[in-house]
């Protein structure tokens, strides 16, 4: 393993460093994302909470939110729109009335089965062009970068952009 720094702070370029190339991929990934699921009224912030109901890791919003590293207000709004395009119910527990339940509606569900399809979609068209190996290996130093981060942060911690409105 090379203990030698890797960039030097004299030298550094914004617009060469690997902060701005994992941003960048993001940003595009997601445009894109969110253009493909333009037909379901969904954007690419909404599938994490869609595909998390809809295979079951996650029943409340106390849990989707700590699955999805997001605080307790943002997934609130974000439910608040999910709800109000009828894919998702809240329903307080019948075991505990201080919980309250998420479920998929039939829209939610539809929309779930749909997901994978697209997503792959999507994953394919902006590999275009990148052979087996190469995505694996990608795929391979970035589980190697997350595996670097400080013990005890959250390597799967993402935030709600400000444009999580439609």
């Amino acid at each position: 393993m090379n203990s030698e720094p890797l960039y030097d702070p004299s030298t550094i370029e914004l617009q060469t460093s690997l902060g701005y190339y994992l941003a960048k991929a993001r940003n595009v990934l997601i445009a894109r994302t969110d253009r493909a699921l333009g037909p379901l009224d969904l954007t690419s912030q909404q599938i994490g909470v869609i595909m998390m109901l809809a295979d079951g890791r996650a029943h409340t919003p106390l849990e989707l939110s700590r699955e999805m590293s997001y605080d307790s207000g943002s997934m609130t709004r974000m439910l608040d729109r999910l709800e109000k395009k009828g894919f998702v119910t809240r329903e307080r527990s019948e075991s505990d009335r201080r919980i309250v339940e998420l479920k998929l509606t039939p829209r939610g569900a539809d929309a779930a089965a749909r997901l994978p399809a697209i997503g792959a979609a999507v994953l394919n068209a902006q590999l275009k062009d990148f052979s087996r190996a190469e995505l694996d290996t990608l795929t391979s130093l970035l589980a190697r970068l997350i595996a670097n981060a400080p013990a005890g942060s959250s390597s799967t911690a993402c935030e709600i952009g400000e444009d999580d409105s439609a």
